[in-house]
């Protein structure tokens, strides 16, 4: 979720820039009519204005939503380590029963050793992903 809410803020940021940019086409076209001799100079220098104004404002409100994508790409980061973590945590405790069942089979106590070992790693790497670590 965290990653598809970083990516429609990305798309809305970019929406803006080009509006943004049209925003500033604009002002520059009403600057440069605001100079050509035989129009109403000052209409175009309140258009200008004016679009100066929007031009801030789609830039302050990309410049949010661009924030806000970094902050979703974050917690996502977040999320997909702590995954990682469980994954890792249950594939020990996987490796830690086929062990056990191994040495009810084989009775050797080197391989019990080993499949405590294993049982703890699960146990250890479960914990910090259950503490966000």
């Amino acid at each position: 979720m965290g990653a598809s809410n970083a990516a429609i803020q990305k798309t809305e940021a970019a929406n803006e820039w080009n509006y943004y940019q049209a925003k500033s086409s604009r002002q520059n076209l009403s600057e440069l009519a605001s100079n050509l001799p035989g129009l109403d100079s000052a209409h175009y220098v309140a258009e200008a204005r004016r679009y100066a104004e929007q031009k801030e404002q789609a830039r302050q409100k990309a410049e949010e939503l661009e924030q806000g994508a970094r902050d979703w790409d974050e917690k996502s980061e977040q999320l997909l380590h702590q995954h990682h973590r469980w994954a890792q945590a249950m594939t020990a405790i996987q490796i830690a029963i086929s062990l056990a069942a191994i040495t009810l089979l084989t009775r050797k106590e080197w391989l019990k050793r080993v499949s405590f070992g294993a049982a703890s790693v699960g146990v250890m790497l479960g914990s910090l992903a259950w503490l966000h670590i």
